[in-house]
């Protein structure tokens, strides 16, 4: 992917609700992918590793009431990961984003600001990454960015975006639709088919990408998000409801047919495995009993909320109709770890269908708590099921298969007719699914190509998109906002501002085989093809001051001579007339006068001037400098005045019987009277000659 000097590096923090995540991400900078002629139509390529990432635990938002411990106590480690696989020269000019998602949302909005605020302060004063502006990088994000950066990162891997005549799903449609659950909430993103695009026009966000070559693309996505609808806060709804229900009775033991048989809990999903805690007012004995699991979560849905504008899935909550026949989904975090960490075990087909999955998780969550706990012993599920996953995943399973087909509709394949116009599906998807395509109503994943989906990916795909130049100048910039023509109020820049600030490279025909370009065409797309407004007139600025400091360095005899090129003498008869360049001037000539006074005494003996040279104004008598001095001692007119090499001397031609503050220097008009009879000096004759008002005479 080229050397480590073509590279650019992106550094997302996920901070979710149960810890944070870094991810590490890279790209080749867009004047080098250029040259690849088959990538132009592409979008940046972003490459990561699985070693680049590292999760701490437990989340930002545990942080709330000592915000100034975050840093050394969850960041630190974090940080030095991201050091360890970056260039120490790339460090600076490598982007940093620490986005907070559910988890941060819930606390009160003084603890965010104070928790966003060390966050800030620590990752500028520990490391050198690019932080530009802490209310952009750092952040709590809604739950609709967070899925329309999983959308993005879910297209980009499936190649969506790239190779959309290798998805097409019918009637035009090649991208796919996006599912994620976290523990506190969940988002779906998908692109409506053309009718219900143009009918929900106003709910939709414009997406705007940027190819390698500068093409823009665009997408017009619905995203919404359901907070406390993530696994954990649906588990919290669940269990207030269960007390609510039991506690009325004055129940002790509260039956809970989501827990495996035998198992008891605390409220707060503590194990009790001795006698109970005389402190505890309830407790929660598992029945193991899943059928009616899945009809007490139902409620949880709140599919009985009014719908204001119509139609609407869960909590009142309005999407547009979902066409299936086209609209197939990805989904991420719990809705691939409730799938897979215990029910994939020991099975070849790992794409899920609903009744295969809905069978297995029944036969697990009838056993007993005492298998269960042998199966975990014996690593049955595999090395990463421990306890705690094990008494979770019965609820989680109910809830994912009540959110997934009563809430968002996904058609239950295998058992459910979907030939209605709402579900569609066909003994094709069955197979699909078995193959773990793509193209059945749902398919859980972690990683597509090796790579985790991650809506972090989305999200640097976007910066790195948003860094390219655009084909034509004047094409609207990369980021998302409502979907109205221009940039809309809204618009959300990938880096809070424009990022099109790379030149736009164009390579030489004659050459792009070579994969070179001249210098002088670099220099011009350099000046005239980016895509930021100030780049011009700040080398115009730039070109300016150079020229004044040459124009000042090359000595006095040049510059006088370069400006008697510019602007001749005028004759003596007509005025003078003040320019710029005179008042400049004569400001030099006061701060260096002693400098040309000595000059003039050095050269003196080696120059002979004519007369003609020399040229000076009547005076008339005046005392205003208190010297007592008239105008024939002070400026005799047979004393020779040298010139200033062409350029007009403010002194001369003035009026006679006046004298102006220009004419004289009032603080050393003895001085240069006696520097004008030194300039006088008869080199032939080896005598020096002075006037009779000369100071010297008066001695």
């Amino acid at each position: 992917m080229g050397n480590d000097a073509d590279k650019r590096y992106g550094v997302v923090l996920d901070a979710g609700s149960s810890g944070t995540r870094v991810y590490i991400y890279r790209w080749l900078q867009n004047s080098i992918a250029r040259l690849d002629q088959s990538s132009l139509r592409a979008l940046p390529e972003l490459e990561t590793k699985d070693k680049w990432t590292k999760k701490v635990h437990p989340g930002v938002s545990t942080f709330g009431a000592t915000p100034e411990s975050i840093g050394p106590e969850h960041l630190r480690p974090l940080l030095e990961h991201a050091l360890e696989h970056i260039p120490t020269d790339a460090v600076p000019q490598t982007p940093i984003f620490l986005l907070a998602t559910a988890g941060m949302r819930l606390l009160p909005d003084q603890q965010q600001k104070d928790l966003l605020r060390h966050i800030c302060s620590y990752i500028r004063s520990e490391t050198k990454f690019s932080l530009p502006d802490c209310d952009v990088h750092i952040q709590v994000i809604p739950g609709e960015t967070e899925g329309l950066y999983g959308w993005i990162a879910a297209n980009y891997l499936l190649g969506g975006f790239n190779s959309p005549e290798e998805h097409d799903h019918g009637k035009g449609h090649h991208t796919y639709g996006f599912l994620d659950m976290g523990g506190a909430s969940a988002q779906i993103a998908f692109a409506p088919n053309s009718t219900e695009a143009e009918k929900h026009a106003n709910d939709l966000t414009l997406l705007r990408l940027r190819t390698n070559d500068g093409t823009a693309r665009e997408y017009k996505v619905f995203v919404t998000t359901w907070l406390g609808f993530g696994a954990n806060e649906a588990r919290r709804r669940y269990v207030t409801d269960l007390e609510e229900s039991y506690g009325i009775d004055g129940l002790l033991e509260m039956p809970d047919p989501c827990l495996p048989k035998g198992l008891k809990l605390t409220l707060d999903g503590t194990i009790i495995s001795g006698d109970l805690d005389p402190d505890s007012k309830h407790l929660l004995v598992g029945t193991g009993k899943f059928d009616e699991c899945l009809r007490r979560t139902f409620p949880l849905l709140e599919k009985d909320m009014p719908c204001p504008d119509e139609p609407c899935l869960v909590h009142g909550v309005h999407v547009p109709a979902i066409d299936f026949d086209v609209n197939h989904f990805i989904g991420i975090s719990e809705y691939w770890h409730t799938t897979h960490e215990i029910f994939e075990m020991g099975h070849q087909d790992k794409a899920y269908d609903f009744n295969t999955y809905q069978s297995r998780v029944r036969d697990f969550c009838e056993q007993d708590w005492s298998a269960i706990e042998q199966g975990i012993a014996q690593n049955t599920w595999g090395k990463k099921v421990d306890e705690k996953t094990a008494l979770e995943v019965c609820f989680k399973a109910s809830w994912l298969i009540n959110m997934l087909h009563d809430g968002i509709g996904i058609p239950r394949v295998g058992i459910e007719d979907t030939s209605s116009s709402t579900h569609n599906g066909t003994k094709e998807l069955l197979e699909s699914g078995k193959e773990k395509g793509f193209l059945d109503p749902f398919q859980a994943v972690n990683k597509i190509k090796s790579t985790e989906v991650s809506w972090t990916m989305g999200k640097m795909v976007l910066y790195a998109s948003a860094e390219v130049p655009a084909a034509v100048e004047g094409d609207l910039p990369v980021g998302f906002g409502s979907n109205v023509p221009g940039i809309p109020k809204d618009f959300q820049y990938p880096g809070g501002g424009k990022l099109q600030d790379i030149p736009n490279y164009q390579p030489n025909q004659t050459s792009s085989t070579e994969g070179s370009q001249s210098i002088t065409g670099q220099i011009h797309d350099t000046l005239f093809k980016s895509d930021v407004t100030h780049r011009l007139p700040g080398f115009i600025f730039f070109l300016l001051i150079l020229i004044i400091a040459i124009f000042y360095l090359c000595g006095r005899d040049r510059r006088s001579r370069i400006y008697n090129s510019i602007f001749p003498p005028s004759s003596s008869s007509s005025a003078k007339l003040k320019t710029p360049f005179t008042l400049l001037h004569k400001l030099l000539d006061r701060r260096n006068g002693n400098v040309r006074l000595d000059r003039d005494l050095e050269e003196g003996s080696q120059r002979l001037y004519d007369p003609n040279d020399f040229e000076l104004g009547n005076m008339s008598s005046s005392d205003d400098d208190g010297l007592g001095l008239d105008a024939d001692t002070a400026f005799s007119k047979s004393i020779p005045r040298p010139t200033s090499q062409g350029r007009s001397s403010p002194r001369s031609k003035r009026n006679l019987g006046r004298l102006t503050p220009d004419v004289m220097d009032r603080t050393g008009l003895v001085v240069r009277t006696e520097s004008r009879e030194r300039l006088g000096l008869d080199v032939a004759s080896g005598r020096s000659k002075s006037r009779n008002g000369s100071p010297i005479r008066l001695k």
